[in-house]
């Protein structure tokens, strides 16, 4: 991811200056447990994120099979090449799960009293990397994913050809993988423009919503320093300028998106509002400021996957930079 990435924090919103590691911070004894456990998810990430690059879906053979509903071969072409496709995207599915339990996990360690967020951050870095590492993954998925419309083609496929069992004894053991309910799930996650990322918000919300004797603004302050942080990353030279590669910049505006969406789904107010503590002009101007190519898919998300940008208390300027 380049160079070791060091970052001081400007004054902001009465934040105290502080170093934030994103690259090699690495966990102290009591960041361990925690650490450990989601890291056996992040090991993961990379070869999720492989197979779904690779994701070729069965297109051809399912319109063969449609075209020619009679010719029991070309129906169990399409059948064959259907099912290991719909037991891979159960893998993507079931590291959905795995991936919404870890960024519970780091949430309750770097919400809980009597730190604050800001001082989790900065003496657990080791964890505060790791909540970064899992939002970057999320953003890379999202966007992968919404470039293979197959996904949903094939999927409902599959699901017409069990619901109707036109096919017998072709390979139908694989009801005991992805059985009707599983199905279900399936379908509604694979619906979503953005699955992980929905995933994620949903877990967050759920998180706040269960905590009831954790105050709100643990959780969101959490969330506007890490996007404060990001910002200041990638406005300012200094920094920029230590960057080796491009994955460097990439990273840090993933992470940005991503917590000022999340932030926008779990603070009452929305991340756009005047009162919010994410500075969303600067945050937008930053993404702007890079290459189209590389933030489209960003600017997309901030778009669509939040929740008050539509709202009226939004800013037009705010709306009309997002245009």
């Amino acid at each position: 991811m380049g160079n070791l990435l060091k970052v001081l924090t400007r004054e902001i919103e009465n934040y105290p200056h502080f170093f934030l590691d994103f690259e090699n911070a690495q966990p102290t004894e009591g960041e361990r447990e925690v650490w450990n456990q989601v890291n056996s998810v992040l090991q993961d990430s990379e070869s999720i994120l492989s197979g779904l690059q690779a994701y070729k879906g069965a297109g051809q053979e399912i319109r063969d099979a449609i075209q020619n509903p009679n010719d029991m071969s070309l129906q169990e072409r399409a059948w064959n090449s259907v099912c290991p496709l719909v037991i891979r995207l159960k893998k993507f599915y079931g590291f959905s799960l795995r991936l919404e339990q870890a960024l519970k996990s780091l949430l309750e360690c770097l919400t809980c009293p009597p730190y604050t967020p800001t001082q989790h951050l900065e003496k657990e870095q080791a964890l505060a990397k790791q909540f970064a590492e899992i939002l970057h993954f999320t953003l890379r998925f999202d966007e992968l994913k919404m470039r293979i419309p197959a996904i949903q083609n094939d999927f409902s496929y599959y699901r017409r050809t069990i619901s109707r069992n036109r096919i017998n004894n072709m390979n139908l053991d694989i009801e005991s993988e992805v059985n009707n309910e599983m199905a279900n799930r399936m379908s509604l996650f694979y619906a979503e423009a953005t699955p992980m990322l929905k995933t994620l918000s949903t877990a967050t919300t759920n998180f706040v919503t269960e905590n009831k004797t954790l105050p709100l603004e643990n959780t969101t302050d959490c969330l506007s320093t890490m996007a404060s942080v990001c910002k200041v990353m990638l406005e300012t030279p200094d920094y920029t300028s230590r960057f080796s590669s491009e994955d460097t910049l990439l990273f840090c505006m993933r992470v940005m998106v991503g917590v000022i969406i999340l932030y926008d789904h779990v603070h009452p107010n929305g991340a756009f509002n005047k009162s919010s503590k994410i500075d969303m002009k600067g945050c937008i101007k930053v993404l702007k400021d890079q290459p189209a190519d590389n933030v489209e898919g960003l600017l997309n998300a901030l778009k669509f996957t939040t929740k008050h940008l539509n709202d009226e208390s939004t800013p037009k300027n705010i709306r009309t930079m997002l245009q």
